[in-house]
């Protein structure tokens, strides 16, 4: 049992936050800029709560966060009250946020300059994979604190895995939301081509499903894709701004990647359709119109 702090009870971080209780058995103290999150979380799992990320990462063995982006990240990290402040020598950071691979260097040479260790661990498996504690978990830092960390992330973890130096979690990540938007858009495709054909939908889907064409997303979105309903995981409005980092460390790195700005446009033109809080598998719907 370790004593752990949780920065960040959206979505994905108030069920994250749970497992580390009732899977990890670890004695848990969460923080979120709303109070009352914070408080229906901890009568939920009996932990406890703080008014600050400083106060909640007091004293802790691991502080995790899961927050927004870059500029939250900063904020409950290296800000007014931030968790860097009451951090002590020995402690870690594990940052599940999707940010830029930049926000984690940056962060690890704080962390590093004030004596403790950071990890940035992006995850994927949207909320259904938080909820039933079976993220896929990529991780950047050292080896010998990952080693420290991963029996704490298992809580919540189906695959976790240290991919390289401080960044390499991020940077993993962006390979899978760049993997991500084309099987979408792929799909989406697939799907309105059948339809428009005259096909059965789901005869093509049980057909093609068991050869190349089969993936996660034919096999858990393609039904509600068919139907038209899209609120079943990542938002649009989050998958843009995951693209955007993508894109941008593409700009940096010199990677080529015109299928992802071709879709993340797309998203674009779903998001002016009202549809920025609907799952990623509404691309269909830009198809459809």
């Amino acid at each position: 049992m370790a004593k752990v702090a949780f920065l960040g009870l959206g979505v994905m971080g108030f069920p994250m936050a749970g497992h580390l209780v009732t899977k990890g058995k670890h004695e848990v103290t969460v923080y979120n800029r709303s109070a009352a999150k914070a408080q229906a979380w901890a009568e939920k799992f009996g932990g406890r709560t703080a008014p600050t990320p400083q106060a909640a990462a007091d004293g802790q063995d691991f502080v995790m966060a899961c927050v927004g982006n870059d500029d939250d990240l900063r904020q409950v990290t290296i800000g007014a009250n931030g968790a860097f402040t009451a951090m002590k020598a020995g402690t870690i950071f594990v940052d599940h946020t999707t940010a830029s691979a930049a926000v984690a260097r940056e962060l690890d040479a704080e962390a590093t300059k004030r004596g403790f260790k950071f990890i940035d661990a992006p995850v994927s498996g949207g909320s259904a994979g938080a909820e039933n504690g079976v993220l896929t978990v990529m991780c950047g830092g050292d080896e010998t604190t990952y080693a420290r960390a991963e029996p704490v992330i298992a809580a919540y973890a189906r695959m976790c895995k240290l991919l390289g130096p401080a960044g390499a979690g991020q940077l993993t990540k962006m390979v899978n939301q760049i993997c991500i938007a084309g099987l979408v858009e792929g799909l989406s495709e697939g799907l309105h081509f059948a339809k428009k054909a005259g096909l059965d939908v789901n005869a093509v889907i049980e057909t093609i499903s068991k050869g190349a064409a089969q993936s996660w997303q034919m096999e858990n979105r393609y039904k509600t894709m068919n139907e038209g309903k899209y609120d079943y995981g990542f938002a649009v409005d989050w998958m843009r701004k995951d693209l955007s980092i993508c894109l941008e460390e593409a700009r940096r790195n010199g990677a080529s990647l015109p299928v992802t700005a071709l879709v993340d446009n797309f998203y674009a033109e779903v998001q002016k359709m009202g549809g920025g809080r609907w799952d990623t598998s509404s691309l269909m719907a830009r198809l459809q119109r």
